[in-house]
């Protein structure tokens, strides 16, 4: 080996980087890969072991699941009044509306209506869900939200006191403005527990 040529010294060099990359990407799959810790549905460091898959597979499920875990982690649970069934029925409502409804909007000064239309199950799920949703916007600060049954759907109107406020509403469209409040999680435990009806 001639000392004068550094290359075997580089090649050593490259060498050495090659082994710390590959062991700081093996750390970085144990601490954030299938095999690391995680949190289960009932508050509890669950470990995976890699051979179990996490997915529940479909998000309806996986929000049943989420409901039922928190049922038995609660010891004032009634089971007399357990309704999963319910819960479910909305879920699959809920899946009918955003997939299968049509909506479209029309904007007059300070409101904004959208005309919801659909038929037979998507119809029925329009005029159980919409009307419901409208009281919970009707909540929200400087908003009058009201609905009127057509014989295809649900007008709902939103008329807001900060003509800003239009803008918002028509960047978001009917569905979007479906998601707003955070009253759906507390609305599918109560429905599941038993002491809520309706949608």
């Amino acid at each position: 080996m001639n000392p004068d040529n550094p290359r075997p010294r580089h090649h050593v060099t490259l060498i050495l980087a090659g082994v710390l990359l590959a062991v700081l990407a093996i750390g970085y799959f144990v601490l954030s890969g299938p095999h690391a810790s995680e949190v289960s549905p009932n508050g509890h460091l669950a470990h995976s072991d890699g051979t179990k898959p996490r997915e529940p597979g479909q998000s309806a499920f996986a929000a049943i699941a989420e409901i039922v875990a928190l049922l038995d982690a609660d010891p004032e649970t009634d089971w007399s009044r357990v309704d999963i069934g319910a819960l479910r029925e909305h879920l699959v409502d809920m899946d009918r509306l955003t997939l299968g409804a049509t909506a479209s909007a029309s904007i007059v000064d300070n409101t904004a209506t959208f005309r919801v239309s659909g038929a037979g199950d998507v119809l029925r799920a329009i005029k159980a869900m919409v009307p419901a949703h409208a009281r919970e916007l009707d909540n929200l600060d400087g908003w009058q939200v009201r609905t009127e049954a057509t014989s295809d759907g649900v007008l709902l109107a939103i008329t807001v006191d900060d003509p800003s406020e239009i803008v918002r509403i028509q960047a978001l469209g009917f569905f979007g403005l479906m998601t707003l409040g955070s009253h759906h999680q507390p609305h599918h435990l109560a429905m599941a527990r038993g002491t809520m009806t309706g949608h």
